[in-house]
């Protein structure tokens, strides 16, 4: 706790999981420090009610920061990897990126059926990116927090560094399979097909009884529908929660450090063996996002055209 020595054990955690906001503030607005605002105005969150009161159009800029991070730094290890990789026995890093790859690669051809130089780009990309999003939560919770105040000269700054432990990010991302999917689908099968699909699934009746298919559709249309919308939810949920109780745990170990020195060398203990496990939860996370987004992929491609 040595970046927020002044803090009670319950603002300690309620530091940890606030984001550093930019947002906008209304005009007479009262600040932290008490002064008021003469015009509304665009600026950082220095308090928890501040970050509420930005409302919607508020940017997490720490998640935004280390996501575009990650993301230039998988871009670039892999990249250059590819650039040197040669026909030789692969060593040090090329092997690592290859097994990688392979591995990502036999899971598509697996899941995925259908022809695509897309798919399997996004395959890797969800998995690595994600992976890396998610392997910040091993570092000490503390220290890049620190970091950044010493930085900023603000004792109280706030600097979260797990993006997946913010739901603006992986219901972003989940958004955004979601609406591949859409195009994937129109593109396979139509718009009219796409329509077919969202009104005669999961329930159609024989040809001899075409009609029945009328009083069908608006059941099919609301099944599918809350089918159809429920992906990009289960997604981005199942990641934010799993990698926002992990974050949780390893907060409330940290605070067992100012407890003393017996509950402290606990407390090492348990940071110990929390990370050795969550090691397994920030891979299997990374995982099933990306197999439910080959699956989801594999949906688009599918037509039941033929069922009928």
């Amino acid at each position: 706790m040595a970046s927020n020595e002044g803090l009670t054990p319950s603002g300690y955690i309620q530091h940890h999981l606030q984001n550093l906001t930019y947002g906008r503030l209304p005009a007479g607005y009262e600040r932290h420090d008490g002064s008021v605002l003469e015009n509304a105005t665009w600026t950082m969150a220095h308090s928890v009610e501040e970050a509420k009161d930005m409302g919607f159009n508020a940017v997490h800029l720490d998640t935004i920061g280390w996501s575009i991070f990650l993301g230039v730094l998988f871009i670039f290890v892999f990249g250059r990897v590819a650039k040197k990789a040669t026909t030789d026995t692969p060593r040090g890093l090329q092997s690592f990126v290859e097994l990688v790859f392979e591995g990502v690669n036999g899971i598509v051809k697996e899941i995925f059926h259908f022809k695509s130089r897309f798919v399997g780009p996004l395959a890797l990309t969800v998995f690595v990116w994600i992976f890396l999003m998610n392997l910040m939560d091993l570092i000490p919770v503390d220290w890049l927090p620190w970091v950044s105040q010493k930085i900023s000269g603000d004792p109280h700054f706030f600097f979260k560094v797990v993006p997946t432990t913010d739901p603006n990010a992986t219901m972003g991302m989940g958004i955004s399979v979601f609406f591949m999917m859409i195009f994937f689908s129109c593109r396979e099968k139509g718009v009219w097909g796409f329509i077919k699909e969202l009104t005669c699934h999961p329930f159609f009746a024989p040809k001899e009884k075409w009609y029945l298919n009328i009083l069908l559709i608006p059941v099919n249309t609301v099944l599918e529908t809350i089918s159809l919308l429920a992906k990009p939810v289960s997604l981005g949920l199942r990641l934010f929660g799993n990698m926002y109780a992990g974050e949780v745990i390893f907060i409330l170990i940290a605070i067992m450090f100012g407890a003393g020195l017996l509950i402290g060398l606990l407390g090492g203990v348990l940071q110990w063996a929390w990370a050795v496990f969550h090691i397994l939860v920030i891979l299997v996370q990374a995982f099933v996002f990306m197999v439910l987004t080959i699956v989801y992929m594999g949906m688009a491609f599918d037509s039941h055209d033929e069922e009928h």
